[in-house]
């Protein structure tokens, strides 16, 4: 049967993964038609719609407050009622994402999505096919599937999109990655990425206690499979369960290796080892070690081969203690290259050896001053401009797809290569892992 261009319901991932080779142009014949979206001028408002209002959600409305919101969703009605007095007292409010999107249509210009990870691809996606611009909280999806989808969906339909890694922003990451680009430690071979960072829900909660009355448990599970509500899940500690998310490295990794990727190029691993605590059924490992292998063009500041080492839990990289930073560095990166070595996290940043480089001369700034990450995805909405924002998804779900497969390298008990343009595993984890690319989703969430 012939693929009927106007429908918006998500395809199959059997389609998807047949379609997945033929890149953005192939995978266009799966969305809806494409429209132009409106150019607004510098001082008009853009009329925004914010899916998930509480947590990071929160932070969101204070990032659009500047423009007109004008619907609010949330499956708690405690965080809607806040968000709405805080906020936005004549907005319309609704624990349906889809119902605010089907009767706002016309109304809506911009989408923030901030629920849980399982959901940001299904509000996503269809804030997408609406043809809105959406700003998405990270990690980008809930898995690799969703990932590339998103991002081919965002191509086709040629919204403004932006991803929420917010220290993106941050001038020290620009300095950063001028430093890098510069050659200051000549030839990049290996980076260390560390966090503190761990959730591991445990067995799956036996007691059942009554749903509360401010919360649409059914909107809340959306896709995932249907399981009792416990306060082991909602508001925040669903970050350790699969069924919801990913653990520290879904988590935090967008935020850390967000800096790697900016400044060497790097985009689709090849090979994805991973090491672990026994894999547990319902979440995610206390602590992780994974090694991601990239196969790039060399140049002045990259070797041809860079090797990624992801950290978390009570797992440090070994050479933090060799290095002796001046400062004390609890999460962050730590660059290698054939020159020396650079440690960097969110706010500060040095080049060791500290004697070698007491004397260099750092590269004039040559990456302006951000306007704030919010507001790069604002002015780019409304001048229509899709390449705009630095995080936009073609950015953003690479980053993502190289994340998530850290927990598909872990879950498949062994080594992974990844074929990025056909989406194929191969290697020891390739038989188990590949099931952990999707996921099923609950019947009328498809």
């Amino acid at each position: 049967m012939p693929i009927d261009r106007t429908d918006r319901r998500t395809p199959s991932r059997r389609t998807f993964l047949k379609h997945a080779a033929g890149g953005v142009a192939g995978y266009a014949a799966l969305s809806s038609p494409m429209i132009t979206n409106k150019v607004l001028g510098a001082n008009d408002k853009l009329q925004v719609a914010c899916i998930g209002v509480g947590g990071r959600g929160e932070s969101d409305l204070q990032g659009v407050k500047g423009e007109r919101i004008f619907a609010l969703c949330d499956v708690d009605s405690r965080s809607l009622d806040k968000a709405k007095s805080r906020h936005a007292p004549d907005a319309a409010t609704f624990s349906d994402f889809r119902k605010m999107l089907d009767k706002m249509h016309n109304q809506i210009d911009a989408v923030c999505v901030a629920t849980p990870d399982h959901m940001h691809a299904q509000a996503t996606v269809r804030a997408i096919r609406e043809h809105k611009h959406v700003y998405c909280e990270k990690p980008l999806t809930h898995n690799v599937y969703e990932a590339r989808m998103v991002a081919r969906e965002a191509a086709a339909n040629k919204v403004v999109t932006q991803m929420g890694t917010q220290i993106h922003a941050g001038n020290n990451y620009r300095r950063v990655v001028e430093l890098i680009r510069a050659g200051a430690i000549g030839k990049v071979e290996h980076v260390h990425t560390w966090v503190p960072t761990s959730y591991h829900g445990g067995n799956r909660p036996t007691a059942m206690p009554p749903v509360p009355k401010y919360l649409d448990w059914d909107q809340w599970i959306g896709g995932a499979p249907m399981r009792p509500y416990h306060p082991a899940y909602h508001p925040f500690h669903w970050r350790g369960w699969w069924d919801f998310g990913g653990g520290a490295l879904a988590d935090m990794a967008c935020h850390h290796v967000d800096l790697p990727f900016w400044a060497l190029g790097i985009r689709h691993p090849g090979k994805v080892v991973a090491q672990g605590p026994p894999v547990h059924p319902e979440g995610p490992g206390q602590w992780n070690i994974v090694d991601y292998e990239f196969g790039i063009e060399g140049n002045s500041y990259r070797a041809s081969t860079v090797k990624l080492t992801w950290y978390h839990g009570a797992k440090r990289p070994p050479l933090l203690a060799q290095l002796n930073p001046p400062s004390r560095y609890n999460a962050g990166n730590i660059f290698v290259g054939s020159e020396g070595s650079l440690i960097a996290d969110y706010g500060k940043h040095h080049l060791l050896p500290q004697d070698k480089f007491r004397d260099f001369q750092r590269p004039e700034p040559t990456i302006p001053k951000s306007i704030g990450h919010h507001r790069e995805w604002i002015e780019a909405c409304k001048a229509n401009e899709p390449t705009r924002p630095l995080c936009n998804f073609a950015y953003a779900g690479p980053l993502t797809e190289c994340v998530l497969l850290g927990n598909v390298a872990y879950r498949g008990g062994g080594a992974i290569e990844w074929d990025a343009p056909t989406m194929r595993l191969s290697g020891p984890g390739a038989e188990k892992g590949k099931q952990y690319l999707s996921r099923e989703y609950r019947k009328g969430w498809e």
